[in-house]
């Protein structure tokens, strides 16, 4: 018997070892141009400080309140919490270590000097796109930098997500290292705005659904942020913030400001603006902006005006009452709202998607478009939640929402409550 059970063991182990023999990455090694390509020239440094911005590493590699690229933001996960890593170039803590070579396998493999597999926390399922040289000069740049000595904090993450194994699986199943491709039928500008959207600017990270094992579709149609309670909305359907029907310029003010005549950019999107869109060139802005208009190239779909209970003309009843008195100053009779300072809530379709938890987030706890060098001292939106309870809050938000043409879904108490007490870090 017992020599059963130990061939049934061998087997087991022999079967788990080869699939993680199987699943285990294989590198995708493309080699630089020179060594001239990360020199620690001022070309490289200026090229790699402007990529390092486009790609917002300083968000992620970068406490509060702490020294650029030294390490330490913690990053809430449904599977633990992360911890950025060191950019600088300390030779202990940082990548002084490292080669070139060593960055490249990391940013486009996602795989540690050591060989140890990164999570994806870190964006290479969307970093993998960088090309070769952008990788370089990255690497210059973060070479330039003051080393810093502090020491990296380990992951905090709940098992079995913490096995490398499992890692290796889940990149079997998620994951291949591939540089962007060019669509040649494309014009330059249109290649250029997919490279950063698709991979610099990682935007799926947030405008995409994940699944269960934190996975991102990478189609850019939207989805909850895990932890952060705010709804990234699709950057390809116009009902939400499809950008079909936006001028380029809008787009271009919106990405590069925070505000544009269509809107504002509040909660995560506003440090994206503030940390890393408002420094792209206006060329980059526009290439971008042409790339998310051909996503959303379909009109805009008209949505019936949802059905109303009985009740809910009284829930309308308050909802105007409590909007003349709280938010016409601003916004406006007729909402329309006065740019820059006050964005409009008629035909406003950050204001009327499902779910309607941004909605409700800036209601009750307020907030502000990002300060930026086009926009440097923006109005803020004052909070509501100490002065509405959860149903007076769903009632101007429902009243809003089916308003000036609006055709937004009711808003419920439970909702407002559900996302009331959310917090942003």
């Amino acid at each position: 018997m017992m020599k059963t059970v130990r061939i049934v063991l061998l087997a087991v182990v022999v079967a788990v070892g080869l699939a993680i023999a199987l699943a285990w990455p294989r590198a995708d090694f493309v080699p630089a141009s020179s060594p001239a390509a990360w020199a620690s020239t001022p070309a490289n440094i200026a090229r790699g400080a402007y990529l390092a911005q486009a790609g917002d590493c300083i968000a992620c590699h970068t406490a509060r309140g702490g020294v650029a690229y030294a390490g330490g933001r913690a990053l809430d996960t449904p599977f633990g919490r992360f911890y950025g890593p060191n950019l600088t170039p300390d030779r202990d803590t940082g990548i002084g270590a490292w080669s070139a070579d060593d960055f490249w396998n990391a940013l486009h493999n996602g795989i540690a000097p050591s060989g140890r597999l990164l999570y994806p926390a870190f964006p290479y399922t969307n970093y993998t796109k960088v090309t070769r040289a952008d990788a370089d000069a990255l690497f210059a740049y973060f070479r330039s930098l003051p080393p810093q000595r502090q020491a990296n904090r380990p992951h905090d993450i709940r098992f079995p997500y913490d096995q490398q194994a499992l890692l290796a699986g889940w990149r079997l199943l998620y994951f291949r290292p591939a540089e962007y491709a060019a669509q040649p039928a494309r014009s330059a500008s249109w290649n250029r705005g997919a490279y950063l959207v698709e991979g610099l600017g990682h935007c799926s990270a947030c405008h995409s659904t994940r699944n269960s094992l934190g996975a991102a579709d990478g189609a850019l149609a939207g989805g909850m942020i895990p932890t952060l309670g705010w709804y990234a909305p699709s950057l390809t359907a116009n009902h939400e913030a499809g950008l079909g029907d936006w001028s380029d310029a809008d787009i271009v003010a919106l990405l590069g400001t925070g505000i544009s005549p269509r809107g504002a950019a509040t909660g995560p999107m506003a440090e994206v603006v503030a940390r890393s869109l408002q420094y792209l060139t206006p060329d980059d802005l526009g290439a971008m902006a042409g790339y998310l208009k051909s996503l959303a190239a379909t009109p805009v779909r008209a949505q019936p005006t949802p059905a109303l209970l009985p009740a809910a003309e009284q829930v309308l009843a308050e909802g105007g009452r409590i909007y003349g008195a709280q938010c016409a100053a601003c916004h406006g009779d007729d909402g329309k709202g006065r740019m820059p300072a006050y964005p409009p809530l008629a035909g406003n379709r950050a204001v009327t998607m499902t779910p309607a938890v941004n909605a409700i987030r800036m209601t009750v706890n307020g907030g502000f478009p990002p300060g930026t060098r086009g926009n440097p001292r923006p109005y803020g939106m004052p909070p509501f939640g100490h002065e509405l309870d959860d149903a007076q809050v769903a009632a101007v938000l429902t009243w809003i929402r089916a308003s000036w043409g609006n055709a937004g879904a009711p808003v419920t108490a439970s909702e407002v409550n559900r996302y009331r007490a959310v917090s942003l870090d």
